[in-house]
């Protein structure tokens, strides 16, 4: 089972991947996990990342690509993953495509988890994240027992930058210009299975659960 998530940023598709690797026992995918291991594990592919990196500019899509397709040809995903932020790109799906293909596979589901820009905009507006251990809430979903102190830590919550309306606004532009068009490519290909993401988490997963037969 190799499944794609979509979404725009907020949308919630991390969270349904994580459940769904969970629920299928195949690894969760994201491109950021696969940077960290390569760059810590000090492979090629990750030196060659990191250098991208520490200039602050994006890792290119032959790079992108090469490096989650080592990671797809591990043991581990022999029986499927789940993708998470990848591909963000028509370049980058059609690069992944070309890859699957030389290894006589492809993918089986691209699930869109569709949010509508205004409810991302107050959902991340209500992000609260702590300054010391990272752990994160939500002013209204997760609230922390008291207010502005983290639950774990004790030390203070608050609305990071990435988090801020502006900032959300100018992320979905990126994502309605790059990644929008993933859903037209895989709708195409007849893959792509669209799931209302302004529910409660759960009733999400249970219809991506039905979505997938299981």
């Amino acid at each position: 089972m190799r499944i794609i998530m979509l979404g725009a940023p907020g949308a919630g598709k991390g969270t349904q991947a994580k459940q769904i690797a969970d629920k299928y026992q195949i690894p969760h995918i994201s491109t950021g996990d696969i940077f960290r291991m390569n760059i810590k594990e000090g492979t090629e592919l990750g030196k060659k990342a990191k250098t991208f990196m520490d200039q602050g500019a994006l890792v290119p899509d032959e790079l992108t690509v090469a490096l989650v397709v080592d990671r797809i040809q591990k043991e581990d995903c022999k029986n499927g993953f789940v993708l998470d932020g990848f591909p963000r790109t028509i370049p980058q799906a059609e690069a992944l495509d070309k890859k699957l293909a030389e290894m006589e596979e492809k993918m089986d589901y691209a699930i869109d988890v569709d949010v509508p820009d205004e409810n991302i905009v107050n959902r991340m507006g209500g992000r609260r994240a702590c300054v010391n251990c990272g752990s994160t809430y939500h002013i209204v979903s997760i609230p922390t027992k008291v207010e502005g102190i983290c639950d774990k830590c004790g030390n203070e919550v608050v609305l990071r930058d990435d988090d801020k309306p502006e900032t959300v606004q100018k992320r979905l532009k990126v994502y309605h210009e790059q990644t929008q068009p993933l859903i037209d490519y895989y709708n195409s290909q007849g893959i792509l299975k669209s799931v209302n993401g302004v529910r409660p988490m759960e009733d999400v997963f249970a219809e991506i659960v039905r979505i997938l037969g299981a």
